[in-house]
């Protein structure tokens, strides 16, 4: 059972729009969804909303600590409530994702993400959940941090944000306890890959003798992390 929802990010306009705040627009887009909004609380060193579903009692936090220090905020909110690791979900960006995909997973390595690194250190396990939100990767290491400090390009952003409505989906069951259910949702929501453009038809060389164009479809491309 999921009892505190959070969204890594940093704080400030200039980073609002980056890709390393996915983790914000998820939680973003789930208050609005439950009609809710966050208010700062310095006790918690972020912005916080509580609020019920299914007659559970829930927390959504955006820490406000910068993406280096998440776990001061999330470890101050869990431990005041007695929230243990397994009821917290971190939504968080993710490279090793594609964009307009998502993967959820409880526990295992930080994989150099510092925001889930210092939420290790501060719940002194790595075993709560992470909704990982695909971003994609620049494909050379050198350029990650311009990567995720940078902002999407629309496309890419318009289906991160349509991955976020799908996982959002997956909320009411990852608050009654079903993760498996919810794990489901998540992963098998994938965006619909566009369809091979019709055959165009040729014009006839005779009366009744048409030449249709073979249909090719575009090769696709995936892209790995270094």
């Amino acid at each position: 059972m999921i009892k505190l929802f959070v969204g890594l990010g940093n704080p400030g306009a200039e980073y609002e729009d980056t890709r390393h705040n996915a983790g914000f627009w998820f939680i973003d887009q789930l208050a609005q969804q439950l009609k809710v909004q966050l208010q700062p609380d310095k006790n918690y060193h972020g912005w916080v909303a509580r609020t019920m579903l299914h007659g559970e009692t829930i927390w959504l936090l955006k820490p406000a600590t910068f993406m280096n220090l998440s776990g001061k905020s999330v470890g101050a909110l869990a431990r005041f409530f007695k929230i243990d690791p397994a009821q917290i979900l971190v939504a968080h960006d993710e490279l090793d994702v594609v964009p307009g995909e998502a993967k959820l997973k409880l526990g295992g390595s930080h994989a150099g993400h510092n925001g889930l690194r210092d939420i290790h250190a501060h719940l002194g396990t790595d075993a709560y959940w992470r909704l990982r939100l695909g971003i994609g990767h620049p494909g050379v290491k050198s350029e990650v941090l311009h990567w995720v400090l940078k902002k999407p390009a629309p496309e890419q952003r318009k289906v991160i944000d349509t991955c976020i409505d799908r996982s959002l989906a997956a909320v009411a069951l990852m608050v009654s306890g079903d993760m498996v259910k919810a794990t489901q949702q998540v992963h098998t929501s994938k965006p619909p890959r566009p369809k091979p453009p019709r055959p165009a038809a040729a014009s006839p060389t005779k009366e009744g003798d048409l030449h249709e164009t073979p249909n090719h479809p575009a090769p696709g491309a995936d892209t790995r992390p270094a």
